[in-house]
């Protein structure tokens, strides 16, 4: 059993090698690609010079990906995307492929090597293959404590478009992770699991942090509500209420969608004071993709 899962773990990790240097060609030189070549058939600690040098030997351009191949990645393993990449991210990560995983005691203790040394592009590259590393439960003190780091980036690679956390991430990280990336005013929509990973706890500490934004004369992004629709109770409907009543539209437009989805009979007993934005909702006119957007405030996208 174990080297039947073992044989699949290796095949996959192929697979994935395979489409990342179908990429790699499709935006590299002919010298660049031959460097890399070279360096993915070396020894360990070669290898791992090499992740580390890859600026010196490659484009930092942005990296374009053809959308069936984008799609064969999503298909290999859910939710993984490398858009918005740079060359050198997408290099370093396909060098981790090449890593020998046969040896788990070494392998783990080269990648603990790269994280320890590592500088900021390094880690955004070191979060970004959190997906395709193997033995993935290894990595979750790693992940977690990237949530907390101030490096905005770094938190970027883990927090938006990486299938990692929503997979491993017990309910107190994963809530740490989207209330961060809330409370930095980051598109919510990127965190991959968003809605299936959604829990009580969530939508009332997203609820206690709107009073505090309120309360200090603040608002929050429209499309955080999302997570509170699948938990309307009495306590929650007050805030419901409060977006219906702030005479702002995105607040309102939100309140409603929230109300319809819960299927909570006091808000949409509430909602029938708005019947045009009940009846946006209910012709699907007016949906949660309205709302997301790649430019709040302070998001930019890096390299």
């Amino acid at each position: 059993m174990i080297f039947a899962i073992q044989n699949e773990l290796n095949f996959m990790s192929a697979f994935i090698q395979k489409i990342l240097w179908e990429i790699i060609n499709q935006n590299a030189s002919e010298t660049e690609t031959s460097w890399l070549t070279q360096k993915s058939n070396s020894e360990p600690l070669e290898l791992m010079t090499a992740f580390v040098a890859c600026p010196r030997f490659l484009s930092k351009k942005l990296i374009i990906v053809k959308p069936e191949t984008a799609s064969q990645l999503n298909e290999a393993i859910a939710g993984f995307s490398v858009e918005g990449w740079s060359l050198v991210r997408l290099a370093r990560v396909w060098l981790l492929t090449h890593l020998d995983a046969s040896d788990k005691e070494t392998y783990i203790k080269h990648i603990n090597t790269l994280f320890d040394t590592a500088e900021m592009n390094e880690l955004v590259a070191l979060y970004s293959a959190l997906p395709i590393l193997t033995y993935p439960e290894q990595w979750l003190f790693r992940a977690t404590d990237a949530v907390r780091s101030n490096m905005g980036f770094v938190f970027d690679a883990i927090a938006l478009r990486n299938p990692y956390p929503a997979k491993y991430f017990n309910e107190a990280a994963w809530n740490q992770l989207v209330m961060k990336t809330i409370f930095n005013d980051k598109p919510i929509h990127f965190i991959d699991g968003l809605n299936e990973r959604q829990n009580k706890n969530l939508a009332l500490i997203l609820s206690d942090f709107a009073h505090e934004r309120w309360a200090a004369g603040r608002s929050v992004a429209p499309q955080v509500w999302r997570l509170t629709s699948s938990f309307l109770d009495e306590t929650l409907l007050s805030d419901i209420q409060h977006l219906l009543k702030s005479g702002n539209i995105e607040n309102q437009q939100v309140a409603a969608i929230a109300s319809v989805e819960s299927g909570y009979q006091p808000a949409i007993d509430l909602l029938a004071q708005y019947p045009e934005l009940k009846k946006a909702v209910a012709s699907n006119e007016l949906t949660w993709a309205d709302f997301e957007t790649k430019d709040l405030n302070t998001y930019v996208p890096k390299p």
